[in-house]
């Protein structure tokens, strides 16, 4: 049974990654037909839509990461949190789930807004915290005691560090979107657009790096 059940943590795994790696692609690639100036703004506003569609995968791919790595971790002995707080873990990776989710269905109205925001501020304590316990365990052993696994859980709060920025950018733009349908478009909000579509472009890059290092760090336990 317990081989069994690290079988299908070890699969759930790959898929998360799966997710979070080929949804932010889609992203990516959506992003050129939303700052796309010669596309009427209705067209590009159904090409962000798809890209807010294809991120919510990729956003629960990263989220599902978490306490599938901790259930892992401590099955491989990297760490010594079992029992209740194994629990706890599963009770705040789903809770993290469905607001990310809750807050995608209602992307377009305030209480969506409230969501992300909500959103926001648990990763404002979670990343602090996952890079402490990463840096503090590499350079003492503990209380994570795989440096490779160390290593994992601080890229991987790096990913969450740019993963935050894109989800900043990702809801200015639904908020100057909605200005352009309310109060129609201006240069001004067009060249927003394009500097947020450029900067998300950029990070972009970085975030791939990080996310197949990520795997490389689980796959080839290094050091």
């Amino acid at each position: 049974m317990d081989i069994y059940q690290e079988d299908v943590l070890r699969w759930l795994h790959i898929l998360a990654v799966v997710y979070w790696l080929g949804g932010e692609w889609g992203v990516f690639q959506s992003s050129f037909n939303t700052s796309n100036r010669s596309l009427p703004i209705e067209e590009r506003r159904r090409h962000f839509e798809t890209a807010y569609r294809i991120d919510i995968m990729a956003r629960s791919g990263i989220i599902l990461l978490l306490p599938l790595g901790v259930h892992m971790g401590f099955n491989l002995g990297a760490h010594p949190w079992g029992g209740e707080w194994l629990v706890l873990n599963w009770v705040l990776g789903a809770a993290w789930l469905a607001l990310a989710w809750a807050a995608f269905i209602h992307r377009y109205d305030d209480l969506g807004l409230k969501l992300t925001m909500i959103d926001e501020k648990w990763r404002y304590i979670l990343i602090p915290a996952l890079m402490i316990t990463s840096v503090y365990s590499l350079y003492t052993g503990g209380p994570l005691t795989m440096k490779w696994y160390a290593g994992k859980v601080f890229v991987y709060s790096l990913m969450l560090v740019i993963g935050l920025v894109l989800r900043f950018i990702m809801r200015q733009r639904t908020q100057m979107f909605r200005k352009i349908e309310l109060e129609g478009n201006t240069p001004a909000l067009e060249q927003r657009i394009q500097n947020h579509v450029r900067l998300g472009r950029t990070l972009a890059y970085f975030y791939w790096i990080g996310i197949m290092f990520t795997a490389f760090l689980g796959a080839t336990k290094p050091f």
